[in-house]
Parts: structure tokens; C-alpha cells; sequence
């Protein structure tokens, strides 16, 4: 008797699942098929960035459902499934993606679920940490960065700058994008500005909305250390897409990096996500890429590497690489570094007053950018002339053109009052004392109280003469 009672609750409760999963399998209704497809062609028709194609997207979704080949899906994500393949198989284009999406228990034009979204997207953005998953020094002194996506400034640049100051004294650079799916057509631009020191346009975007093209170029400033001339290589894989494609093609047309992996998965139309419905969304490019060089893009060929790999040996193909071009950019970097330490000697040996002070501001010029000095060792140099080979002029020499190179630099216009206070020019070094007690003022210098002892010193000093 219990046996029977149990096996009746059970077939009871396998009624019920069977009932609950029907009604799913048949929640989409030809009605609602219409309307979503409706709706789909319309964001399609107002905003891709090729009008012609987008019209006969939407003949072929409309004939496709008159012919019943949508009858067949009958939840949201495969529906989405479905019309993804349908639209890209006339448009070919790879971000043109429709995605299903649980449905909200709250209302769609509500404070409440624009509140739930955006700690959605914060979440994903702390999760994500702005894309850079990845940073280390290799064996050879390689820096290996491990980006998965390119996050807009607003959120990017602290992160972007933190990760490429780890990398800023290493004689090589992997960049690794074989998890990259694109993002922010601005940090693409931000990072590729990393790598060169010139004005270069590197990529366009033509926006179907106002007839208009968006240049991007090389930004004159980051917020780290430039690499100019550190080489670079890009791994790239199948799943490398969009701006992460854009990144590897802007280097490799520019001949800026070397490229090590698999052709890459071939979408250069931007755009952004539009909602069909409350349960479906679409990704729709409103724009193309237009390369100054090539004068076209990677779509639906992709970017191909020079020097093509498995996924599975891209790593280890790229370090050997990596670390043989750091070894030569060692030896090349260090004889240019004594070429120009042997210049800039070779003034302060021959230093003649009135004439040399022009000169060696000229070489500490080209050492400062070629980053072999900066203010710290340029201010070391001049109290090694100062004080270990008691050569106050060349000293001074040095010391004011510090203050030339680091306008800004307190420290820089103390040293220098202290070079004329040596060689007995009290009212030139005064006001160089003060400069740096008003810099140090003005800039919060931990310093302060330092620089204001130096200027009453000489101070005292002037009274006494």
C-alpha cells in the first residue's frame, strides 16, 4: 500500500515537470516571434553602420519566419541562437550578436532596476579589474602583460598606468591578447600611445549616426614612462576580437610589434548593445574601422601573426623571442648610453664659463630623453662636481640646467642657489632660495621646512655682507 501511494506522488510530480516544462518550451509564441523580429530589424535598419545590408537582413529575418523556420525555437536563448545565425549569415558580420537574458522581476522604466544594473556593472568591473589580469617580470627582464579587455578610461587609465609602470625598465614586452575580446576604442588608443614617442594616426572610425569619422592618434602624454623603442610582440589566438584586434593590427601596420599565435577572430565594426525586448538584446556596430596605412580593416579576415602558432605554444614561441631581442636591445641601449656619457664628459672637461653652460644643457638634454638621466641623477652629478671634484663652475652648469629641464622642482632650484652661494653669487642665490620654498609651497613639498632654513641661511649671509 505505501509502495503504491509512493509511486503515485511520483508520477504526479513527474506530470507536473512535464506540464511546467511544456508551457516553457511553448512560452514563445508566433505573436511574440513577430514582434521581436519587428523590433530587431527596426534597431538594425536605424543603426548599422551599412543601411543596405541591414534592409536585407531584414528581409531574410521576415522571410525566414513567414517560411516557419523560427517555429522550431521555443525559449529565448534559443531563439537568440537563432537569429544571431540568421542575421550574420547576410551580414557576415561577427559582433552582430543577439543574447537572451533572465527576465526582471522589476519593472523595465523603474529607479529600482537601473539601480540593480548599475551595481551589476560594478561587479563586473571589480571582478574584471579594467581587464588587466596579469603582470610579471619573465626571466631575461621581459615584462609580460596578461590583458583581457580594453575598459574605458573613465574606469581603465589608473589601472593601465599602474600595470605599465611594473614593466617600465624591462628591455622587452609581451602583450598577451589570446583572452582579449576588445572594448574601448579610447584605452586601445591610450596603450598603443605607450609605444611611440612621434604623432601618429593610428586607426579611424566612421559613425554611420552623423556622417562622421573619428581619428585616433598617438597621445602626446600617459601617465607612465613611454617604450618607445622596447620591442614588442602581441599573442594573439582565435578569441582575440574587436579593439583587441585593432590593438595587434595598429602595431603591426605601424611595424611596431611582432605579432606570434593564431589569426585572430576578425571584427572591426564598433557599436553597443541595444534591448529588443525585456528578455533579448542586440549588439549592433554603428561604425567601421578604417586603417590609415591599409586603408581598410581585419573584418571577417582577422589580424594574421607573422609567425603563426599553436594556442598551445604561443607562450613559450613568444618568451624565446622576447628574450633574445631584450638581450640585443641591452647591448645596443648601453652603447648608446656611453656614447652619450662620453659627449656630455667631454663638455664638462672642456668646460670654458660663458660658453659650455649651453652646451651641457644641450647634453643633459638628450640623456634626459633617452632616460639614461633623470632629476635625481643629474642633481647627483652636480654635487659630484660640487663637492668630490671641487669644480663649483661645471657644477653650477649643471645645476642650472637642471633647473631648466625640471622647472617645476624645488629641489632642482635649491642646488642651484646653493652652487652660486658657493661661488659667491649671494643675491642670484637668493632668489633661487626662494624659488624653491615658493615651488615647495606651491606643490606640498615634504621638503619645505628644509628649502625655508636654506633661504633664511642666505639670508643672514646677505645681511652680514
Amino acid at each position: 500500500m505505501k509502495t503504491t501511494i509512493r509511486i503515485s506522488v511520483l508520477f504526479v510530480v513527474f506530470l507536473l515537470n512535464v506540464s511546467v516544462s511544456n508551457a516553457q518550451d511553448n512560452s514563445l509564441t508566433s505573436t511574440y516571434k513577430l514582434e521581436v523580429i519587428n523590433n530587431l530589424s527596426q534597431l538594425i535598419n536605424d543603426n548599422y553602420v551599412f543601411p543596405d545590408v541591414a534592409k536585407k537582413t531584414e528581409e531574410h529575418l521576415k522571410k525566414q519566419l513567414l517560411d516557419g523556420y523560427f517555429d522550431a525555437f521555443n525559449s529565448n536563448e534559443t531563439f537568440a541562437v537563432a537569429l544571431t545565425e540568421s542575421v550574420q549569415s547576410i551580414n557576415k558580420d561577427k559582433h552582430m550578436r543577439i543574447r537572451s537574458q533572465q527576465p526582471s522581476n522589476l519593472p523595465e522604466m523603474s529607479s529600482e532596476r537601473m539601480f540593480k544594473e548599475h551595481l551589476d556593472r560594478m561587479e563586473r568591473s571589480r571582478v574584471g579589474n579594467a581587464g588587466f589580469n596579469t603582470v610579471k617580470i619573465l626571466e631575461g627582464n621581459v615584462g609580460y602583460l596578461d590583458l583581457r579587455g580594453f575598459a574605458g578610461l573613465e574606469t581603465g587609465k589608473d589601472m593601465a598606468d599602474a600595470y605599465m609602470k611594473l614593466m617600465s625598465r624591462t628591455d622587452a614586452v609581451i602583450i598577451d591578447l589570446s583572452k582579449n575580446g576588445g572594448g574601448s576604442p579610447s584605452m586601445v588608443q591610450y596603450l598603443c600611445s605607450y609605444f611611440f614617442n612621434q604623432k601618429l594616426l593610428l586607426n579611424s572610425l566612421y559613425w554611420r549616426e552623423g556622417d562622421i569619422t573619428q581619428e585616433f592618434w598617438t597621445l602626446d602624454k600617459v601617465g607612465g614612462l613611454k617604450m618607445p623603442d622596447v620591442p614588442l610582440f602581441i599573442i594573439t589566438s582565435e578569441r582575440t576580437f574587436s579593439g583587441a584586434e585593432e590593438f595587434s593590427y595598429n602595431m603591426q601596420t605601424q611595424k611596431r610589434a611582432t605579432l606570434v599565435g593564431q589569426t585572430t577572430g576578425g571584427g572591426a565594426n564598433p557599436g553597443g548593445t541595444m534591448r529588443i525586448n525585456d528578455n533579448l538584446y542586440v549588439f549592433i556596430p554603428t561604425g567601421r574601422a578604417i586603417n590609415p596605412i591599409t586603408k581598410t580593416n581585419w573584418e571577417g579576415v582577422g589580424v594574421i601573426p607573422e609567425i603563426k602558432t599553436t594556442i598551445e605554444d604561443a607562450y613559450s614561441k613568444t618568451l624565446e623571442l622576447a628574450q633574445n631581442a631584450a638581450e640585443t636591445y641591452r647591448i645596443k641601449r648601453n652603447e648608446t648610453y656611453n656614447q652619450l656619457f662620453a659627449d656630455l664628459n667631454k663638455e664638462l672637461e672642456q668646460y670654458v664659463a660663458g660658453y659650455s653652460d649651453s652646451q651641457i644643457l644641450e647634453k643633459l638634454k638628450i640623456c634626459q630623453e633617452a632616460n639614461l638621466f633623470n632629476e635625481s641623477d643629474i642633481n647627483a652629478l652636480g654635487y659630484e662636481f660640487l663637492m668630490t671634484y671641487n669644480k663649483p663652475k661645471r657644477a653650477e652648469a649643471i645645476f642650472k640646467a637642471n633647473t631648466l629641464l625640471y622647472p617645476n622642482s624645488a629641489n632642482a632650484f635649491d642646488s642651484y642657489g646653493e652652487s652660486l652661494m658657493v661661488n659667491g653669487n649671494i643675491e642670484a642665490s637668493l632668489k633661487n632660495y626662494q624659488k624653491a620654498v615658493n615651488l615647495a609651497t606651491l606643490n606640498k613639498d615634504e621638503n619645505l621646512e628644509l628649502f625655508q632654513n636654506n633661504l633664511e641661511k642666505i639670508k643672514q649671509k646677505l645681511k652680514k655682507n
